[in-house]
């Protein structure tokens, strides 16, 4: 599985344009939390400005398990967020799911909560690991398991043992087992961070951007 890391985000203040076999990501690492962060204005400004309609023109709808999607426009989108910090893909004609989580996320004992919420195997893999390596291995397969999930569009509320995946020896993910449409990425936006963007079909570009100004706007807003 690849790795965008935070070098490969580059600082931006509005849009490139988004070709049509290709993913954005955007981080917003002072991010408010907000009840709706599919509503705030700064992500409503982002997917008006990639559609070319003001934020107003926007209608955002819910799909049948709840994720997130707009309605009669020609833009693909998923978000993610944790602490003051928030995670938006966008695609023009892929549907993308993605998830953030912060490193120093407080856990009970990762053997535990891997024979809670994941496949046996995977809990196995992960118990064989170094202790101090199994925090950072844990969360990374969490990350992967919710980002298939929410690009489904089923999300977590069918259990993350629905989606199995094939692990090294070192705990690294490789694929989505039985799936091999499924296309993965690593996500290092930050020193404080980590997450997984998840699509089907064949690979494309991904292209990290990192903003203040729109997160500053959205706590303003």
């Amino acid at each position: 599985m690849r790795l965008l890391t935070a070098a490969e985000f580059r600082s931006v203040t509005a849009p490139p344009a988004l070709g049509d076999a290709e993913i954005h990501l955007w981080f917003f690492p002072h991010w408010q939390k907000q009840r709706a962060a599919a509503e705030a204005p700064a992500v409503r400004a982002l997917l008006g400005a990639y559609l070319g309609i003001t934020p107003d023109r926007l209608r955002i709808g819910r799909g049948e398990h709840g994720k997130p999607e707009l309605v009669d426009a020609a833009l693909q989108f998923n978000l993610a967020h944790t602490g003051n910090a928030l995670l938006l893909a966008l695609s023009r004609d892929l549907a993308v799911g993605v998830d953030l989580e912060a490193r120093n996320r407080r856990t009970r004992a990762v053997a535990d909560l891997a024979q809670r919420w994941f496949m046996p195997h995977e809990a196995q893999v992960l118990a064989a690991q170094p202790e101090a390596a199994q925090q950072a291995a844990f969360l990374r397969l969490w990350t992967c398991k919710e980002a298939v999930l929410k690009c489904s569009g089923l999300g977590i509320g069918v259990g993350l043992s629905s989606v199995e995946f094939e692990l090294s020896a070192q705990a690294q993910v490789r694929a989505v087992r039985g799936a091999a449409s499924w296309q993965l990425l690593a996500l290092e936006p930050d020193a404080a961070h980590l997450g997984a963007l998840a699509w089907r079909g064949r690979p494309v570009p991904v292209r990290g951007f990192v903003t203040q100004t729109i997160a500053a706007a959205a706590q303003s807003g």
